[in-house]
Protein backbone atom coordinates (compact mmCIF):
# COMPACT_ATOMS: atom_id res chain seq x y z
CA UNK A 1 0.00 0.00 0.00
CA UNK A 2 1.22 3.75 -1.13
CA UNK A 3 2.43 5.91 1.84
CA UNK A 4 0.57 8.95 0.08
CA UNK A 5 1.55 12.42 1.92
CA UNK A 6 -1.11 15.09 1.51
CA UNK A 7 -0.03 18.50 0.76
CA UNK A 8 -3.11 20.80 1.79
CA UNK A 9 -1.70 23.97 1.81
CA UNK A 10 1.42 25.63 1.13
CA UNK A 11 2.94 25.96 4.37
CA UNK A 12 2.62 22.33 4.60
CA UNK A 13 5.33 21.97 1.79
CA UNK A 14 7.65 24.35 3.30
CA UNK A 15 7.13 22.99 6.84
CA UNK A 16 8.32 19.49 5.31
CA UNK A 17 11.52 21.34 3.64
CA UNK A 18 12.17 23.17 6.59
CA UNK A 19 11.55 26.56 5.47
CA UNK A 20 10.40 29.99 7.05
CA UNK A 21 6.54 30.49 5.83
CA UNK A 22 6.51 34.29 4.53
CA UNK A 23 2.91 34.22 3.40
CA UNK A 24 0.65 31.19 4.00
CA UNK A 25 -1.22 31.03 0.31
CA UNK A 26 2.45 31.61 -1.46
CA UNK A 27 6.15 30.33 -1.34
CA UNK A 28 9.01 29.38 -2.91
CA UNK A 29 11.89 27.03 -2.22
CA UNK A 30 15.39 27.12 -3.39
CA UNK A 31 17.05 23.74 -2.76
CA UNK A 32 20.66 25.16 -2.27
CA UNK A 33 19.04 26.14 0.94
CA UNK A 34 17.27 23.17 1.31
CA UNK A 35 20.40 21.34 1.30
CA UNK A 36 22.51 22.91 3.20
CA UNK A 37 20.12 21.67 6.27
CA UNK A 38 20.67 18.30 4.83
CA UNK A 39 16.94 17.39 5.26
CA UNK A 40 15.85 14.11 3.47
CA UNK A 41 12.26 13.28 2.88
CA UNK A 42 11.63 9.55 3.69
CA UNK A 43 8.85 7.78 3.94
CA UNK A 44 6.56 8.27 1.42
CA UNK A 45 5.73 6.92 -1.99
CA UNK A 46 3.79 9.95 -3.67
CA UNK A 47 2.92 13.58 -2.69
CA UNK A 48 -1.09 14.73 -2.87
CA UNK A 49 -1.18 18.19 -3.81
CA UNK A 50 -4.46 20.31 -3.18
CA UNK A 51 -2.16 23.30 -4.01
CA UNK A 52 -1.02 24.71 -7.72
CA UNK A 53 3.61 23.32 -7.79
CA UNK A 54 5.43 24.34 -9.78
CA UNK A 55 8.99 22.80 -9.93
CA UNK A 56 11.92 23.84 -11.86
CA UNK A 57 14.75 20.87 -11.79
CA UNK A 58 18.05 21.89 -12.41
CA UNK A 59 19.41 18.37 -11.48
CA UNK A 60 20.04 15.00 -13.28
CA UNK A 61 18.88 11.61 -11.92
CA UNK A 62 15.51 12.73 -10.24
CA UNK A 63 13.16 9.76 -11.07
CA UNK A 64 10.06 10.12 -10.55
CA UNK A 65 6.37 8.90 -12.07
CA UNK A 66 2.98 10.91 -13.19
CA UNK A 67 0.70 8.89 -14.38
CA UNK A 68 2.18 5.38 -13.66
CA UNK A 69 5.20 5.90 -16.38
CA UNK A 70 8.74 7.14 -14.81
CA UNK A 71 9.94 10.34 -16.01
CA UNK A 72 13.92 11.32 -15.20
CA UNK A 73 13.86 15.06 -15.08
CA UNK A 74 16.61 16.81 -16.77
CA UNK A 75 18.57 20.26 -16.40
CA UNK A 76 16.27 22.85 -16.60
CA UNK A 77 13.25 21.19 -16.87
CA UNK A 78 9.64 22.48 -15.23
CA UNK A 79 6.89 20.51 -14.17
CA UNK A 80 3.34 21.82 -13.49
CA UNK A 81 1.17 20.05 -11.00
CA UNK A 82 -2.86 21.40 -10.29
CA UNK A 83 -4.60 21.13 -7.19
CA UNK A 84 -5.75 17.55 -6.78
CA UNK A 85 -3.17 15.93 -8.53
CA UNK A 86 -0.19 13.18 -7.30
CA UNK A 87 3.05 12.61 -7.77
CA UNK A 88 5.16 9.30 -7.09
CA UNK A 89 8.55 9.42 -5.94
CA UNK A 90 10.20 6.64 -7.86
CA UNK A 91 13.81 5.17 -6.85
CA UNK A 92 16.64 6.86 -7.88
CA UNK A 93 19.99 7.35 -6.62
CA UNK A 94 20.16 7.69 -2.60
CA UNK A 95 23.22 10.39 -3.04
CA UNK A 96 20.89 12.33 -5.66
CA UNK A 97 21.00 15.77 -4.39
CA UNK A 98 17.99 18.66 -5.74
CA UNK A 99 18.74 21.64 -7.25
CA UNK A 100 16.28 24.19 -8.78
CA UNK A 101 13.39 25.67 -7.16
CA UNK A 102 9.70 25.58 -6.00
CA UNK A 103 6.96 27.51 -6.73
CA UNK A 104 3.79 26.64 -4.73
CA UNK A 105 0.23 28.70 -4.52
CA UNK A 106 -2.91 28.47 -3.29
CA UNK A 107 -6.07 28.85 -5.17
CA UNK A 108 -6.96 30.94 -2.53
CA UNK A 109 -4.71 33.42 -3.73
CA UNK A 110 -5.90 33.95 -6.52
CA UNK A 111 -9.63 34.76 -5.49
CA UNK A 112 -11.15 37.79 -6.94
CA UNK A 113 -7.91 38.46 -9.20
CA UNK A 114 -8.78 38.55 -13.22
CA UNK A 115 -6.08 35.44 -12.91
CA UNK A 116 -8.49 33.26 -11.32
CA UNK A 117 -10.49 33.35 -14.52
CA UNK A 118 -7.63 32.64 -16.64
CA UNK A 119 -6.67 29.48 -14.93
CA UNK A 120 -8.27 27.20 -17.58
CA UNK A 121 -5.87 28.77 -20.18
CA UNK A 122 -2.62 27.52 -19.04
CA UNK A 123 -3.53 23.53 -19.98
CA UNK A 124 -0.01 22.58 -19.00
CA UNK A 125 -1.17 22.16 -15.54
CA UNK A 126 -3.13 19.27 -16.37
CA UNK A 127 -0.21 17.42 -18.77
CA UNK A 128 1.56 14.54 -17.55
CA UNK A 129 4.97 14.93 -16.23
CA UNK A 130 6.85 13.25 -19.45
CA UNK A 131 5.29 16.01 -20.93
CA UNK A 132 7.23 18.52 -18.87
CA UNK A 133 8.43 22.15 -20.28
CA UNK A 134 12.43 21.68 -21.13
CA UNK A 135 13.81 25.43 -21.22
CA UNK A 136 16.67 27.00 -23.11
CA UNK A 137 19.69 28.60 -20.61
CA UNK A 138 17.62 32.32 -21.96
CA UNK A 139 14.07 31.23 -21.25
CA UNK A 140 15.73 29.88 -17.65
CA UNK A 141 17.19 33.16 -16.91
CA UNK A 142 13.29 34.68 -17.54
CA UNK A 143 11.79 32.87 -15.34
CA UNK A 144 14.24 32.47 -12.33
CA UNK A 145 14.07 36.25 -12.89
CA UNK A 146 10.26 36.06 -12.53
CA UNK A 147 10.95 33.78 -8.85
CA UNK A 148 13.22 36.23 -7.61
CA UNK A 149 10.35 39.39 -8.24
CA UNK A 150 8.07 36.32 -6.09
CA UNK A 151 10.66 35.87 -3.67
CA UNK A 152 11.58 39.62 -3.12
CA UNK A 153 8.04 40.65 -2.77
CA UNK A 154 7.41 37.75 -0.01
CA UNK A 155 10.33 38.98 1.99
CA UNK A 156 8.89 42.89 2.27
CA UNK A 157 6.27 43.67 4.83
CA UNK A 158 2.82 42.61 3.81
CA UNK A 159 0.78 45.95 2.61
CA UNK A 160 -2.04 46.60 0.50
CA UNK A 161 0.44 45.91 -2.62
CA UNK A 162 2.16 42.98 -1.75
CA UNK A 163 -0.82 40.42 -3.08
CA UNK A 164 -1.48 42.52 -6.28
CA UNK A 165 2.87 41.92 -7.23
CA UNK A 166 2.46 38.46 -6.36
CA UNK A 167 -0.47 37.68 -8.67
CA UNK A 168 1.11 39.63 -11.10
CA UNK A 169 4.40 38.24 -11.50
CA UNK A 170 2.57 34.38 -11.04
CA UNK A 171 0.87 35.63 -13.99
CA UNK A 172 3.88 36.36 -15.93
CA UNK A 173 5.70 33.64 -15.12
CA UNK A 174 2.58 31.50 -16.44
CA UNK A 175 1.91 34.20 -19.69
CA UNK A 176 6.01 32.62 -20.33
CA UNK A 177 5.48 29.24 -20.19
CA UNK A 178 3.22 29.30 -22.59
CA UNK A 179 5.03 31.10 -25.00
CA UNK A 180 7.77 28.52 -24.32
CA UNK A 181 5.44 25.47 -24.60
CA UNK A 182 4.24 27.02 -28.11
CA UNK A 183 8.18 27.03 -29.26
CA UNK A 184 8.52 23.62 -27.78
CA UNK A 185 5.77 22.52 -29.75
CA UNK A 186 7.50 23.92 -32.73
CA UNK A 187 11.11 22.56 -31.97
CA UNK A 188 9.47 19.01 -31.52
CA UNK A 189 7.73 19.70 -34.95
CA UNK A 190 8.92 15.85 -36.27
CA UNK A 191 8.16 13.80 -32.70
CA UNK A 192 4.29 15.65 -33.19
CA UNK A 193 3.80 14.87 -36.76
CA UNK A 194 4.58 11.69 -35.96
CA UNK A 195 2.06 11.60 -33.16
CA UNK A 196 -0.78 12.99 -36.17
CA UNK A 197 -0.24 10.58 -38.47
CA UNK A 198 -0.37 7.62 -36.05
CA UNK A 199 -3.67 9.81 -34.36
CA UNK A 200 -4.87 9.75 -38.30
CA UNK A 201 -4.24 5.97 -38.68
CA UNK A 202 -6.10 5.16 -35.52
CA UNK A 203 -9.15 7.33 -36.07
CA UNK A 204 -9.93 6.08 -39.67
CA UNK A 205 -9.09 2.53 -37.97
CA UNK A 206 -11.47 3.12 -35.06
CA UNK A 207 -14.53 4.54 -37.61
CA UNK A 208 -14.22 1.62 -40.06
CA UNK A 209 -14.55 -0.79 -37.69
CA UNK A 210 -17.28 -2.34 -34.93
CA UNK A 211 -15.57 0.11 -31.94
CA UNK A 212 -18.18 2.32 -32.43
CA UNK A 213 -21.14 0.37 -31.59
CA UNK A 214 -19.41 -1.62 -29.16
CA UNK A 215 -17.60 1.40 -27.26
CA UNK A 216 -19.47 4.46 -28.43
CA UNK A 217 -18.38 7.74 -30.14
CA UNK A 218 -14.34 8.22 -30.88
CA UNK A 219 -13.17 10.09 -27.78
CA UNK A 220 -10.15 12.48 -27.02
CA UNK A 221 -9.29 10.57 -24.00
CA UNK A 222 -8.91 7.29 -25.90
CA UNK A 223 -6.63 8.74 -28.55
CA UNK A 224 -4.40 10.30 -25.82
CA UNK A 225 -4.00 7.02 -24.19
CA UNK A 226 -3.50 5.42 -27.13
CA UNK A 227 -0.75 7.94 -28.14
CA UNK A 228 0.67 7.87 -24.09
CA UNK A 229 -0.23 11.13 -23.61
CA UNK A 230 -2.57 13.30 -21.68
CA UNK A 231 -5.78 14.46 -23.08
CA UNK A 232 -4.83 18.31 -22.24
CA UNK A 233 -1.05 18.13 -24.10
CA UNK A 234 -2.79 15.80 -27.04
CA UNK A 235 -5.34 18.01 -27.81
CA UNK A 236 -3.10 21.16 -27.59
CA UNK A 237 -0.68 19.34 -29.96
CA UNK A 238 -3.92 19.11 -32.25
CA UNK A 239 -4.74 22.67 -31.81
CA UNK A 240 -0.97 23.87 -32.90
CA UNK A 241 -1.22 21.35 -35.89
CA UNK A 242 -4.35 21.92 -37.43
CA UNK A 243 -5.87 24.87 -35.82
CA UNK A 244 -9.00 23.14 -34.46
CA UNK A 245 -9.31 21.39 -30.98
CA UNK A 246 -9.24 17.72 -31.30
CA UNK A 247 -12.83 17.44 -30.47
CA UNK A 248 -13.44 19.29 -33.50
CA UNK A 249 -11.05 17.31 -35.21
CA UNK A 250 -12.44 13.98 -34.56
CA UNK A 251 -15.93 15.27 -35.34
CA UNK A 252 -14.65 16.34 -38.66
CA UNK A 253 -13.51 13.18 -39.61
CA UNK A 254 -17.05 11.52 -38.12
CA UNK A 255 -19.08 13.41 -40.70
CA UNK A 256 -16.75 12.77 -43.36
CA UNK A 257 -17.05 8.73 -43.07
CA UNK A 258 -20.99 9.73 -42.06
CA UNK A 259 -21.63 11.32 -45.34
CA UNK A 260 -20.27 8.63 -47.51
CA UNK A 261 -22.47 5.82 -45.43
CA UNK A 262 -25.55 8.46 -45.66
CA UNK A 263 -25.45 6.99 -49.84
CA UNK A 264 -25.96 3.85 -48.35
CA UNK A 265 -30.33 3.47 -49.23
CA UNK A 266 -30.60 0.24 -47.62
CA UNK A 267 -29.74 1.82 -44.11
CA UNK A 268 -31.86 4.57 -42.07
CA UNK A 269 -30.32 7.65 -40.93
CA UNK A 270 -31.44 5.41 -37.02
CA UNK A 271 -28.70 2.40 -38.39
CA UNK A 272 -25.80 4.75 -39.72
CA UNK A 273 -26.29 6.76 -36.59
CA UNK A 274 -25.92 3.91 -34.16
CA UNK A 275 -22.81 1.97 -36.30
CA UNK A 276 -21.04 5.38 -35.97
CA UNK A 277 -21.50 5.34 -32.14
CA UNK A 278 -24.10 7.53 -31.71
CA UNK A 279 -26.55 6.68 -28.94
CA UNK A 280 -29.82 8.47 -29.94
CA UNK A 281 -30.33 9.47 -33.67
CA UNK A 282 -31.90 12.65 -33.06
CA UNK A 283 -28.03 13.68 -32.11
CA UNK A 284 -26.63 12.76 -35.20
CA UNK A 285 -28.64 14.18 -37.65
CA UNK A 286 -28.38 17.52 -35.27
CA UNK A 287 -24.55 17.58 -35.54
CA UNK A 288 -24.73 16.06 -39.49
CA UNK A 289 -26.56 19.55 -39.79
CA UNK A 290 -24.40 21.54 -37.71
CA UNK A 291 -21.45 21.02 -39.84
CA UNK A 292 -23.14 20.10 -43.44
CA UNK A 293 -25.61 22.38 -43.66
CA UNK A 294 -28.49 20.08 -44.23
CA UNK A 295 -30.13 16.93 -42.17
CA UNK A 296 -28.94 13.55 -43.55
CA UNK A 297 -31.57 12.90 -45.42
CA UNK A 298 -31.90 16.33 -47.27
CA UNK A 299 -28.05 15.59 -48.08
CA UNK A 300 -29.01 12.13 -49.28
CA UNK A 301 -31.94 13.31 -51.46
CA UNK A 302 -30.11 16.62 -52.67
CA UNK A 303 -27.36 14.37 -53.62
Amino acid sequence: MRNVLNIKTVGDYLNLRRQEILHPLVGVVDFEDVNEKGYVIKGYDAFHYNCYAIFLKDAKGCKMKYGGKDYDYDEGTLVFLGPGQTIELGEYDPNYVPKGYALLFHPDLLAGTELSKKMQRYSFFAYSANEALHLSARERKVILSLVDKIQFELEQNLDKHSKKLIVANIELFLDYCLRFYDRQFLTRETVHQGSMEKFDVMLKAYLESDKPQKEGLPSVSYFADQLHLSANYFGDLVKKETGRSAQEYIQAQLIEVAKAKVFDHSKSVSEIAYELGFKYPQHFSRLFKQRVGQSPKDYRMLN
